[in-house]
Order: C-alpha cells, then sequence, then structure tokens
C-alpha cells in the first residue's frame, strides 16, 4: 500500500473518529431527556456532575498497525461567561508516530452551551482543522421559531460566502453531538429497550434507532465494572454516517453512568475509544 493510501485511510478514520463518540453521548442524553425532563415546565433532576470534571478518553485504530494510539478525546464541563448556562468544552487531537510520518494532523474543538433549567442545548461553536483545512462553525438553536441554524465559514478566505443549513426542530429538549456528555447518567438503561431519538449535526436532523442489547462485564480504569451494552444506528444510507459500519458503547451500570468504551466497526478498520483519566467526579 503506498504512503498516500495510508494517509487516506488514516484521514477517513479520523472523521469517523472524533464523529462517532460525541454522537454516543448525545443519543442517551437526548433519550434521558426525552423521558425525564420537562421542557420550558421546570428543571431537570440535579445534575450527577461538578464543574469542572474532565473525561479523557484515546482512540485507537487497528487496520494498517494493530491497537495504534492517533488520538485524544477531552470533554470537560465548566459554567458560560455572564451567565448560569453550562459551557461544555470537547477537543479530539491528533497524535502518535504514524501521523507525524505522513505529516497528517488534526484538531476539533467543541464549545456547546447549554441551559441550565432544563438541559438542552442553546449554541454549538465547532473549530475544525484538518491538515491545511479550517472550518469555523456555529449553529443556533431557536426553540420558539423550532429551527436550528448553521453557519460554517473558512477563515482562510473571509470572502467567500459562508455555508448556512436550517432544519426545523420539532422537539422542545434538542441536543448536539456535546450536550449529552454527561445528563446520560440520570437515564436508567434496560436491556432489551429499543428507541428513536432525533440529533442535529450541522444543522441538519437525523432520526436514530437506539438499541441495549446486553449487560455485561468490561475492564476500565475503574477495574472490572458491569456495563451496560448499548448499539445506535448511525451507518448507511441517509443516516448521520452515510457509510457502512456499526457502534457499540459500553455504559456502566452504576450511579455515574460513564461510557467506558466505544468500538466502531467499518470497512476501512476498526477504532475503540476507551476513558483514560476521570477528573473531579461527584
Amino acid at each position: 500500500m503506498s504512503n498516500f493510501s495510508i494517509a487516506a485511510l488514516i484521514c477517513l478514520n479520523m472523521r469517523l473518529l472524533f464523529r462517532s463518540f460525541p454522537v454516543l453521548f448525545f443519543l442517551f442524553t437526548a433519550l434521558a431527556a426525552a423521558q425525564y425532563a420537562q421542557p420550558s415546565k421546570g428543571p431537570v433532576a440535579t445534575p450527577p456532575f461538578l464543574v469542572g470534571e474532565t473525561l479523557t478518553y484515546e482512540g485507537k485504530i487497528n487496520k494498517i498497525i494493530n491497537g495504534i494510539a492517533v488520538a485524544d478525546l477531552t470533554f470537560t464541563v465548566a459554567k458560560a461567561p455572564e451567565s448560569e448556562n453550562y459551557l461544555v468544552k470537547a477537543a479530539a487531537r491528533s497524535k502518535g508516530t504514524l501521523l507525524k510520518l505522513f505529516r497528517f494532523s488534526f484538531l476539533q474543538e467543541f464549545d456547546s452551551t447549554i441551559g441550565t433549567r432544563d438541559f438542552r442545548i442553546l449554541k454549538t461553536i465547532k473549530h475544525d482543522v484538518q491538515k491545511d483545512r479550517v472550518r469555523d462553525s456555529e449553529a443556533v438553536f431557536d426553540y420558539r421559531q423550532q429551527r436550528v441554524t448553521y453557519i460554517e465559514t473558512d477563515p482562510k478566505e473571509p470572502m467567500r460566502p459562508p455555508r448556512t443549513i436550517a432544519s426545523e426542530i420539532e422537539n422542545n429538549t434538542t441536543h448536539d453531538l456535546i450536550s449529552g456528555l454527561y445528563s446520560l447518567r440520570m437515564m436508567p438503561l434496560t436491556v432489551g429497550k429499543s428507541f428513536e431519538i432525533a440529533v442535529s449535526d450541522s444543522g441538519l436532523v437525523f432520526n436514530i434507532p437506539v438499541k441495549v442489547t446486553a449487560r455485561e462485564r468490561q475492564k476500565s480504569i475503574f477495574g472490572n465494572v458491569w456495563c451496560f451494552r448499548v448499539e445506535p444506528v448511525i451507518f448507511g444510507p441517509g443516516r448521520m454516517i452515510e457509510k457502512e459500519g456499526s457502534m457499540i458503547v459500553w455504559i456502566t451500570d452504576d450511579a455515574r453512568r460513564l461510557p467506558i468504551r466505544s468500538q466502531v466497526n467499518s470497512p476501512i478498520g476498526r477504532i475503540e475509544i476507551k476513558l483514560k483519566t476521570a477528573k473531579n467526579l461527584k
């Protein structure tokens, strides 16, 4: 395989890598909100997290070289400036000898502003760098108009017209790909449950089926722990990622409901994402 082909495979895997795990966080948050939150009528349950909590994950690819580390993913909850809202900051950064060898790097940063009253997404700001390509974007969620408006710009070409997408949002409680990071722990999971929920990403809205398929023991930084095995359907025609593939996530069966592992299978390889550190847990 040529260096160009290997680099192309890495690039495609990297895009899947960062998109996949925030999707998992979102899925469970949206589901929790749909069952337990009362939009615009009262506050949600007491969040099971503290401001300052930080979760760090490592992503590895198994295709070209078995188990090579290619990215770090970090999620931190803070307070939004001059308000009582939450600001969840997420970042994915490339790493590893192979990426340096083929001169490929990426950085994706999300700032998600979330309302404290009903824990729904208000605004998402994203900075996306893939080697020489740079894109900045903002998604604003207007619940009165039931619309999300997404605007993407190229900071390297400020005179270039922005890309704009607007979509209807039918639910009063909506999330982006990051806003579910902590509220997922409020949801009770039961083997055999299945759901379909709406997900907003880059101005588009997708309906995603989710199934809780098993309860299994998994190795983690906390030792061997019982987890729920959950399988969202995000791959395929008309789905969030229009490629063949499958996804599994394991969430601890305890009060913390921490996502400790994710596995993404695709024709170009298997992506493994595991929790490496957890700080300032409640």
